[in-house]
C-alpha cells in the first residue's frame, strides 16, 4: 500500500463511470470530493446520512452537502437515521451504530442506483486510530489490519483513496484550494473512544516514542491489511453467504482457519461488531459434545447447532 496522494486503488476505476461518494461535510470528505473531481471523476453521486444526533446542526450539514453537490452539478442522495434510539435499542455504541447505519444507507443507494462502488474519505490518521483502538480492545490479526484501500461490505465495494494521506496534508489542501467545510464540534468531546485515542493516546505515544511512531503504526496496520487480503483469498468463498456451517468440515480445519471462516460467515450474514469472544463462542459449538447448543450474537441474533450444522437465528 503506497502512502500519499494518487492512490493505486484508482487505477482499476475508470473515471468515466458512475460512482457513489460519501460526504459528511467535514474537511476529509470535502477534500475527497474536490480531489476526485480534479482527477476527472465527474459522474459522482454525493451521499449524505443525517444521523439525528446534532439537531439543527445536522440538518444544516445536510443542506451544506446538498448545495456542494449542486455547485458541481452532481446528483445528491440524502438519508436519515435516529442513531441514538437505534443504539439504545440494540445496546451498541453510538459510533458503531452510526457506522452501521451509514453502510446500510450506502448499500441501499448502491442497490437503487445500480452503482456498486463508493469512495470514502478515511485517511492515514484514521488508520492509526483504528489500529490502536482495535489493539486495545483485543482484536485479532484481522482487526489489527484495520482499513483497506479497497474492501467489500456485502455487495458494496468501498474505496478509500486518501488512506495514505495525513490529516496535516488534508489541512494544507484545504488552505491551498480555499475549500469551505463544516466543523463537527463533537470531534473534540472526549467521551467518544476515537476522540480519546486522537487527542490523548496518539499525542502521548508521540511524546514518549518520537514523532515517527505515527508513521510506524500506519505501516504496521497497512502491512497487516495487505496480508489479510491475501489470506482472505485462500479461504473458501462459499462460507461468506452460506446459510449454515458444516460442523465436521469446519472442525477438521486449523484453528486459525476456523476463526477466519466463522468471522467471514458472520459478517457475510450482516452480523457486525464481531469480536474475538463472539468467534470463540461460535467455535465452541464445534466440540464433539458441546455443553451448549446455542450462543448469543450481537444485535439480538443467535447461532445454534443442530443436526451437525450451525445456523443463525
Amino acid at each position: 500500500m503506497k502512502a500519499g496522494w494518487g492512490s493505486e486503488s484508482l487505477q482499476a476505476l475508470p473515471n468515466g463511470r458512475r460512482y457513489l461518494v460519501g460526504v459528511s461535510g467535514g474537511r476529509d470528505s470535502v477534500v475527497l470530493l474536490d480531489w476526485l473531481l480534479a482527477q476527472g471523476y465527474g459522474r459522482l453521486i454525493v451521499c449524505h446520512l443525517e444521523h439525528g444526533l446534532r439537531g439543527r446542526t445536522g440538518k444544516t450539514d445536510a443542506r451544506f452537502v446538498e448545495r456542494l453537490a449542486q455547485k458541481h452539478g452532481l446528483e445528491f442522495e440524502l438519508g436519515s437515521a435516529r442513531v441514538a434510539t437505534i443504539a439504545k435499542t440494540t445496546k451498541r455504541s453510538i459510533e458503531t451504530t452510526a457506522r452501521d447505519e451509514r453502510l446500510a444507507f450506502f448499500q441501499r443507494v448502491a442497490s437503487r442506483r445500480r452503482c456498486r462502488t463508493i469512495f470514502l474519505g478515511h485517511h492515514a490518521d484514521d488508520q492509526v486510530e483504528t489500529f490502536l483502538m482495535n489493539l486495545l480492545r483485543g482484536a485479532g490479526v484481522r482487526g489489527l489490519g484495520a482499513m483497506r484501500e479497497r474492501a467489500t461490505h456485502g455487495r458494496l465495494e468501498i474505496v478509500r483513496p486518501l488512506l495514505g494521506v495525513w490529516r496535516s496534508e488534508i489541512d494544507e489542501y484545504i488552505r491551498e484550494h480555499g475549500l469551505k467545510y463544516r466543523d463537527d464540534a463533537t470531534n473534540q468531546e472526549l467521551h467518544a473512544r476515537r476522540n480519546r485515542t486522537r487527542h490523548k493516546i496518539v499525542p502521548w505515544l508521540e511524546k514518549e516514542f518520537g514523532r515517527k511512531v505515527r508513521a510506524n503504526l500506519w505501516r504496521a496496520a497497512s502491512i497487516l491489511a495487505e496480508e489479510e487480503a491475501c489470506l482472505d483469498e485462500l479461504l473458501p468463498n462459499e462460507s461468506e453467504n452460506a446459510l449454515f456451517l458444516e460442523v465436521r468440515r469446519l472442525r477438521d480445519l486449523p484453528v486459525a482457519v476456523q476463526r477466519r471462516t466463522i468471522l467471514r460467515w458472520l459478517r457475510g450474514n450482516e452480523i457486525s461488531d464481531v469480536r474475538f469472544d463472539v468467534i470463540e463462542r461460535v467455535r465452541a459449538l464445534l466440540q464433539s459434545n458441546p455443553s451448549v447448543a446455542k450462543t448469543n450474537l450481537p444485535r439480538a441474533r443467535h447461532a445454534r447447532r443442530r443436526a451437525g450444522r450451525i445456523f443463525l437465528e
